[in-house]
């Protein structure tokens, strides 16, 4: 596959998963809960969590926002089920400099294989912020329930 290819291809999965998000809704029981907000773009996000044993069990979100970063929220909520807490929080951090420079070494391979779509993001700063308002508002959740997190 060439590199237009593949890149055609990443724009089609963001596009996807922008359009129909995986795992838009509200978590009747949420252990865990933040909001995100980007006012530079007005992206706004809602993110909840179900921990359970030190586990995540079920990730979701609502809101709304660019195509980006309603693409990142649905990856990462495919991402996050079965995770540890502190994984989640390593994998946070891995992807916000994942989104800044297009390089991931410290993702394990399957996270990296869902995420590797939003590679491109480094390329576009404005939009760097968009990417990472879902994994920002993932920390705040994990840090205390209903915080609310900017990607300012």
């Amino acid at each position: 596959m060439s590199f237009s290819e593949l890149r055609d291809l990443y724009q089609d999965i963001i596009l996807d998963h922008g359009r129909k998000p995986r795992n838009f809704r509200r978590l009747d029981a949420p252990t865990h809960r933040a909001r995100g907000d980007n006012p530079l773009c007005g992206d706004r996000i809602e993110l909840f969590l179900d921990i359970q044993r030190e586990r995540i069990v079920d990730a979701a979100f609502i809101g709304r926002g660019c195509a980006i970063s309603v693409a990142s929220g649905s990856l990462m909520t495919e991402t996050l089920p079965g995770k540890t807490p502190a994984q989640a929080r390593a994998l946070s951090d891995a992807f916000r400099a994942f989104a800044m420079t297009g390089i991931c070494p410290a993702c394990d391979a399957e996270s990296m294989e869902r995420l590797t779509p939003l590679a491109s993001v480094h390329e576009f700063p404005s939009r760097v912020k968009c990417a990472t308002l879902p994994w920002v508002a993932l920390n705040a959740a994990l840090d205390g329930q209903g915080q609310e997190a900017s990607s300012e």
